[in-house]
């Protein structure tokens, strides 16, 4: 997420009662999570086996809870707490802000653009031309939504990420601060959730179609022309490239690319990436004809067995 301004580390350091290694004038211009940092950005770590990922990731600015050495053109802010401390920073600069209308007035909706009754609108939310919007859809708060969209009822776009970090007393929620960008073209069936990036986009790009009872996770990257089939669950920080075709009840774990071109059979499970221009199925899935040779043995087996016997 891109801050209103650049912020020095000074600035941040004391609002979080924290103390600095490098430039108190070093500066800041966004946040972000590990998977979606750039250079201005700060992202946090908490845990030694992430200290080299973070220090020498593009991030300009780290949150950490242990005294290291500062890498050259990056500063520090030393917490006891990076987690709960990126947490406070998250709230500072993306609050929560209460609505008090169904279509909020800073919103900005299109020419031509039809909203039914009963549909939610929130705080800076960006709606193109010519875009249908039905029945009790809800939008959140600063997602962006292209021309030609069409969203079915009851579909929510913008609501939190599945983030959480596990502690002895419980789980702690990684706040979220990114955004849900849907390109032209786009159509959304009825009942799917899309959920917004940690800190980053989750995009669905331009023509892609999605049945009812579709669920996509935080920071995910669904690219153009692609068909989802109901009931698809993709999980967070996957990539789906163009002309994929994913059937019904398919489901995506996280992390992985699925290859541009690739259809994924019904009831089929993604644990891995997986090259494009070919067809799967099975949980775990391979290639069908493969699939479908190994099942073809697997009824073939009672029989050799008595044969034997």
């Amino acid at each position: 997420m891109k801050l209103d301004r650049n912020y020095s580390i000074g600035e941040l350091a004391d609002f979080l009662s924290a103390k600095i290694d490098g430039d108190p004038n070093h500066q800041v211009s966004g946040i972000n999570e590990i998977h979606m940092v750039e250079a201005g950005d700060l992202t946090f770590v908490d845990h030694p086996k992430y200290y080299d990922k973070a220090l020498n990731s593009k991030a300009t600015t780290i949150l950490i809870n242990k005294e290291v050495e500062c890498p050259e053109g990056k500063g520090l802010i030393i917490s006891t707490d990076p987690f709960g401390d990126y947490v406070k920073l998250v709230r500072k600069f993306r609050s929560f802000q209460p609505s008090s209308a169904f279509i909020s007035p800073s919103a900005e909706i299109g020419e031509g653009t039809m909203i039914q009754p009963g549909a939610f609108v929130g705080n800076h939310v960006k709606i193109g031309k010519n875009c249908t919007i039905h029945a009790n859809v809800s939008i959140y708060d600063h997602v962006i939504i292209g021309d030609n969209v069409v969203i079915h009822s009851n579909s929510v776009l913008g609501a939190d990420a599945y983030y959480f970090q596990r502690r002895p007393e419980g789980y702690r929620k990684l706040e979220s601060c990114g955004n849900v960008v849907i390109k032209d073209n786009v159509e959304i069936g009825a009942l799917c959730a899309i959920d917004r990036g940690v800190s980053g986009d989750t995009v669905i790009d331009k023509g892609t179609k999605l049945d009812n009872h579709c669920q996509i996770g935080h920071d995910t990257y669904i690219g153009k022309n692609c068909l989802i089939g109901s009931h698809a669950a993709i999980a967070g920080v996957t990539v789906i490239e163009d002309d994929v075709i994913l059937w019904g009840r398919v489901s995506i774990n996280k992390d992985l690319v699925v290859g541009k071109g690739a259809i994924i059979l019904a009831h089929s499970g993604v644990d891995k990436t997986i090259e494009g221009g070919k067809t799967y199925f099975g949980a775990p899935v391979m290639e069908a004809r493969k699939k479908w040779r190994e099942l073809a043995a697997l009824r073939m087996l009672p029989d050799l067995i008595m044969k034997i016997k």
